[in-house]
């Protein structure tokens, strides 16, 4: 594609929606460079800086054991992030995964919960790396300034969107230099505060306790709380390493791995400085000590000074402190870029945003729009806030925690509900999968709701408020991150609206409920996909056809949306259609194709290209429970599965003569016949149905073991291989009919062959009459007989061959003559003066249907009547 002054442009969209499938570098990331990540995002020296003095400050001496206790709702999280990965290493994280659990609506908003928080917390960063870039370099007096502030920051946000525009490596390496520095500072920090308490300390050091490390000596349950709130947030950051699960080696295992490890090094890193902060500097509200609020925004940097002295070698170390603060403030913002970005990316993949944001760097293989939206995103909210109020911005910044717990709850909600299938299978399932995620979501939406009408809805908490109608004044933090989400609200129901429409159309379009067939017993379920990506297109039905035969059919639009759907419920039109004329297999897709290729040309324009529909794959499958055989033609789509009555639960999947999708163009297709015994099992089923798995053909083997159990109820075997297959909902659409073939008992059919003899017209009707009475429906025989004889002497006049008549006695009473002839009679009305003509027009005044189907021998014309009440067939024939 050119642009303006011939300049190729350099994006592409992503391949496809699934985990791994996006087209971004993979393979790019270890474990070391996935848990660096982790830890970077969190900006540990930035985070103990700004956050220590108001843990002190609010619970005393016991900030260590309070800062440890947060620790714990982020590792109940961190097991539900690693088992959801496991099972979808998909960079959307918690929109993907809360999509699949509970729908789009839910799952776009905790995309939008990521997006918001790390939008709110890129302004604080950006301000911070600003300011703390003026403080080392000793410009205190520009460090103060709010323009100048803003507009350093502004370069750091240009430059580090820039690193994650360039590539996944260059980000990894800019981390691993600055996140060595940083932790080793912090721990040199640490052990020289613990070894000057005891041996050279200062009048404000006091020796560690054991007291320390007891929350229960804390003053009060709201205190305790409201230290955890405080505290519970610098652990934020570390799930960036799953955000880049599909460029990491091993996607499935080691990003969830490393999310975990960061949250337990993050503790060990938290708790040694905290300890060893408050051991020097005591928690006093004077001088150096943690509890003076004046230092509250920024302990570290007064302490490095105290620590490491400020002469020589100390001096060198306490700015190099500092210099962790700003680097840990710069490097958080990278970092915070990178899972921005890919929620934004994964959301656009799957259709949930604007399809432009999923381009990928053809060279870079980075999100392109994405990145680079989201860093302009984060310019103008800080921009604007800076310019609107410096109050207001101050408050949006820690509204950033309600957006936190939101989507670190809902991810932890998520987890439970995607896997309660599975929960019983063993005691590790119960507990990572349940138990852990569980309680970490309980603990999760806890927070959010102490914090947001707790905490911050009072309106001296901050520094603004607002008049709420109905509610009165309420504090601006409450206002801004409630307000955020539902912001988030509005647009989902906007944005979503797309997919929601395709369900509903989908929906309708499918078949309501599948009526009782003598031929066959049927289960039946549609899986929808879980986002706009995947939805429409995916069908099944079964179709009554003559003589007690039904034809079975499966389908998927290759397609998405609403186009998907529209598209799904023509084809599936015209295949009822087609049946009905009882024509072969093979034939029903040759005009079926003709009906696609004709619809293809009201395609929308290029604009709209990736909601075109490319193509539709069916199976479509006769079976006549009086003979026991099953024709079958397929257009493209995939291999039914077959599992005998006497195979020992082995199903195999018949190979079929190929056939191109409908609508494509190619060579003919071709019927392939069955002979099934009466119990025999057929599975039809959409490619959706075991991609979802670990690639087809785990998926086929995995629905293979499910059908070795046959011989239990359909609708369980229905709901085992959903179960087994499709864990939680999937990208694309899924399809499932199951079929046990019946045959017709004996005393249900009577057939005679007559040879082609105008005088054998009364025979016919004499034995057509006997068997009547036999099955006791002599008050048909009247009716049965006119019909017999009108069919059997067109076929005498109009044919050559022997003739053959059969009954069959089901729902209802079907009589078919068979010749070898191939013209097709008219119904029409004859003339006055006509001798013949009526034939027709009376059988079809007497016969509830009426109609003819060809045979490779020639024809049958059929009729069926109604049966008198209570003289139904048994239609419970399996062996």
């Amino acid at each position: 594609m050119k642009l303006y002054g011939g300049a190729s442009y350099t994006a592409r969209l992503a391949p496809a929606a699934g985990a791994g499938r996006k087209g971004l570098r993979s393979g790019a990331l270890g474990l070391f460079s996935s848990v660096v990540i982790g830890l970077a995002s969190t900006a540990p020296a930035y985070s103990l800086a700004a956050t220590l003095g108001l843990i002190v400050a609010g619970v005393g001496l016991q900030a260590p054991i309070i800062t440890m206790l947060a620790f714990i709702p982020m590792l109940l999280i961190a097991y539900a992030y690693r088992e959801l990965n496991a099972a979808n290493a998909d960079c959307g994280t918690t929109f993907t995964w809360a999509t699949r659990a509970f729908g789009p609506r839910t799952g776009w908003m905790g995309g939008w919960g990521i997006i918001v928080a790390d939008i709110l917390v890129m302004a604080n960063l950006a301000e911070i790396a600003g300011t703390y870039g003026f403080r080392l370099l000793g410009y205190d007096a520009l460090a103060g300034n709010r323009l100048w502030t803003t507009v350093v920051g502004v370069g750091w946000i240009i430059v580090m969107t820039t690193i994650c525009y360039v590539g996944i490596e260059l980000s990894a390496a800019v981390q691993r230099w600055l996140l060595c520095v940083e932790v080793a500072v912090l721990v040199l920090f640490a052990v020289t505060a613990l070894v000057r308490v005891y041996t050279s300390p200062g009048p404000t050091s006091i020796h560690v306790s054991a007291s320390w490390f007891d929350p229960f000596q804390v003053a009060s349950a709201r205190a305790v709380t409201q230290g955890v709130l405080a505290a519970v947030f610098i652990y934020w950051g570390w799930d960036t390493a799953v955000s880049v699960n599909e460029e990491t080696a091993d996607s499935a295992h080691i990003p969830g791995r490393a999310a975990v490890i960061s949250t337990v090094s993050l503790l060990v890193t938290y708790g040694l400085v905290a300890t060893s902060a408050q051991a020097f500097a005591g928690v006093g509200p004077t001088g150096i000590g943690l509890g003076n609020a004046a230092n509250s925004g920024d302990v570290l940097s007064v302490l490095g000074n105290a620590v490491f002295g400020g002469h020589g070698t100390g001096l060198l170390l306490s700015r190099l402190l500092v210099l962790m603060v700003l680097t840990s403030a710069v490097s958080s913002t990278q970092t915070t870029i990178l899972p921005m970005a890919r929620t934004v990316f994964s959301m656009a993949a799957h259709k949930a945003v604007p399809s432009r944001f999923a381009r990928v760097h053809r060279r870079f293989l980075t999100p392109t729009w994405s990145t680079v939206g989201m860093g302009l995103a984060s310019i103008g909210f800080l921009v604007l806030l800076t310019a609107f109020s410096h109050d207001v911005l101050a408050d949006s910044i820690q509204s950033v925690g309600l957006a936190i717990a939101f989507y670190y709850g809902l991810t932890g909600f998520a987890c439970v509900w995607f896997y309660r299938g599975v929960l019983t299978r063993s005691a590790r399932d119960l507990l990572f999968k349940g138990l852990l995620p569980g309680l970490g979501g309980l603990m999760m939406l806890f927070l959010f709701c102490y914090a947001a009408f707790g905490v911050y809805a009072n309106p001296k908490y901050g520094a603004t408020s607002v008049s709420v109608p109905l509610v009165g004044r309420v504090g601006g933090v409450t206002v801004v991150g409630l307000g955020a989400l539902l912001l988030g609200v509005v647009l989902m129901l906007v944005v979503t609206r797309g997919h929601a429409a395709a369900l509903r159309l989908q929906r309708s379009l499918l078949p309501q409920r599948l009526p009782p067939q003598t031929a066959v017993e049927l289960a039946s379920r549609y899986v929808p996909a879980d986002s706009g990506s995947g939805v429409g297109g995916d069908w099944f039905d079964v179709i009554p056809l003559s003589g007690t035969r039904v034809g079975l059919v499966v389908g998927d639009v290759l397609g998405h949306g609403v186009r998907a759907a529209a598209t799904m419920g023509r084809v599936r039109t015209g295949v009822r259609v087609l049946a009905r004329l009882d024509l072969a297999p093979d034939e029903v897709l040759a005009r079926l194709d003709d009906l696609v290729e004709q619809g293809s040309g009201d395609q929308l324009d290029a604009r709209h290209a990736d909601a075109e529909v490319r193509g539709v794959t069916c199976l479509y499958a006769v079976y006549d429970p009086v003979n026991g055989r099953c024709s079958l033609a397929r257009a493209g789509h995939t291999l039914p599965a077959v599992v005998l009555p006497d195979s020992g639960g082995v199903a195999s999947y018949p190979e079929l003569p190929p056939g191109p999708p409908l609508g494509i163009g190619g060579p003919p297709y071709q019927s392939t016949e069955l002979q099934l015994p009466p119990g025999s099992l057929i599975a039809l089923f959409t490619d959706g149905l075991v991609q979802a798995a670990h690639g087809t053909d785990a998926g086929l083997t995995e629905l293979a073991r499910t059908l070795a159990q046959h011989r239990r109820p359909l609708e369980e075997l229905c709901d085992s291989a959903v179960a087994a297959l499709l864990p939680g909902p999937v990208d694309d659409d899924a399809a499932l009919l199951l079929v046990r073939t019946r045959m017709l008992g004996e005393h249900q059919t009577a057939v005679w062959e007559l040879p082609a003899d105008p005088e054998l017209v009364g025979h016919a009707r004499t034995v057509v009459a006997a068997q009547l009475a036999e099955w006791h429906l002599d008050e048909l025989a009247f009716t049965t007989e006119l019909i017999v004889s009108e069919l059997v002497t067109n076929a005498i006049r109009h044919a050559d061959g022997p003739i053959h008549v059969r009954l069959i006695r089901d729902r209802t009473l079907i009589c078919e003559v068979s010749d070898t002839g191939h013209t097709s009679p008219h119904l029409r009305h004859a003339a006055t003066d006509e001798e013949g003509g009526r034939g027709l027009f009376i059988i079809a005044q007497m016969a509830h249907l009426w109609g003819t189907r060809y045979t490779p021998t020639g024809k049958t014309i059929w009729a069926e009547q109604e049966l008198p009440p209570g003289q139904a067939a048994d239609r419970r024939q399996l062996p």
